[in-house]
């Protein structure tokens, strides 16, 4: 890990906001995002650390953060941990130096220069709200990323000026652009172990929910989120089924009985149905899925009963 300090108030662009940022960026095999992402944060209206969690990148990520970017904060890992786990790392660095609030970006986006600011602004006027996003921009900026619009029904940059307040509420909003406050992760915990990729996202946000705060975009910031809607193989999609049946597995708003039904015998529903169709590939697979619920089933009740910042033990 490579020493970083703490942004003074003095170094500050906004010199009369004294708010402590830490974006925290996961990578692996940067590259093709790299000079658009970490510029972005550092011409930012309002300054903030970035820290980089490099999951043992194969391509030359770690040296040209170290050469061209010496101000970033790097951690690099031996081994890929994934999303959460990652995350996780820069969560507690951002805890222990004392932060108010964290900023996860994908590596595959970059933001706006007032977008922190923005950001930052409504949620120190709205602290019902665990995580607040920009709109998230595709690539190119000509519309709002694909995934994004199918959780809000926004489609382009116009909608979202038009929305009728500076802060909405929705019940999900995708991981690839979030600002948390330290306090909320302090009695949220981290994103869950359990999850390799995908699916952790939705977990922290039904569990902050279930303390009763909120999910929402800022109208007037904007992000950007380079990747485009493409079409699973056979492969994603049963990895998708079965994360979606392991998120209903550990949902915290259910009981143990309900988690059990929505997972396993929603899985086992899906398997009877595949075979009795003639789907003898697709009832297989949901039998792989079943099985391996069932051998996640101690990981299963302890992410069930962890509490707070023990997840991110």
């Amino acid at each position: 890990m490579r020493s970083g300090s703490l942004p003074k108030e003095k170094n500050m662009k906004n010199p009369d906001n004294n708010t402590l940022v830490c974006v925290i960026i996961v990578s692996y095999n940067f590259e093709p995002w790299i000079h658009k992402c970490i510029p972005s944060v550092q011409s930012s209206t309002l300054s903030a650390t970035v820290l980089v969690i490099d999951n043992n990148s194969a391509d030359s990520t770690c040296e040209t953060i170290k050469s061209e970017y010496p101000d970033v904060v790097l951690i690099e890992n031996k081994q890929n941990l994934g999303f959460g786990k990652a995350n996780n790392i820069g969560i507690k660095y951002a805890i222990e130096k004392g932060f108010e609030y964290v900023f996860l970006l994908n590596q595959d986006a970059w933001i706006e220069k007032d977008t922190l600011e923005r950001l930052v602004i409504a949620a120190k006027s709205n602290r019902c709200y665990a995580i607040i996003s920009p709109v998230h921009l595709n690539g190119r900026g000509s519309s709002a990323d694909y995934g994004f619009s199918d959780y809000t029904g926004i489609k382009t940059r116009e909608e979202a000026l038009h929305l009728p307040s500076e802060i909405v509420e929705y019940s999900f909003i995708n991981a690839a652009m979030w600002l948390i406050p330290v306090s909320i992760l302090k009695d949220a915990g981290g994103f869950a172990p359990i999850f390799t990729h995908y699916g952790e996202d939705r977990n922290f946000v039904l569990r902050v929910q279930k303390l009763g705060y909120k999910i929402g975009i800022v109208r007037s910031a904007f992000g950007y989120h380079d990747r485009e809607a493409r079409t699973l193989s056979r492969t994603q999609y049963f990895y998708s089924e079965y994360v979606y049946f392991l998120t209903e597995a550990v949902n915290p708003t259910y009981s143990y009985f309900k988690a059990f039904a929505y997972s396993l015998l929603a899985a086992l529903k899906k398997a009877v149905l595949a075979l009795f169709s003639g789907k003898y590939a697709d009832f297989k697979e949901y039998i792989s899925i079943i099985f391996r619920l069932i051998g996640k089933s101690s990981a299963i009740c302890r992410t069930r009963n962890n509490k707070g910042t023990e997840i991110m033990k």
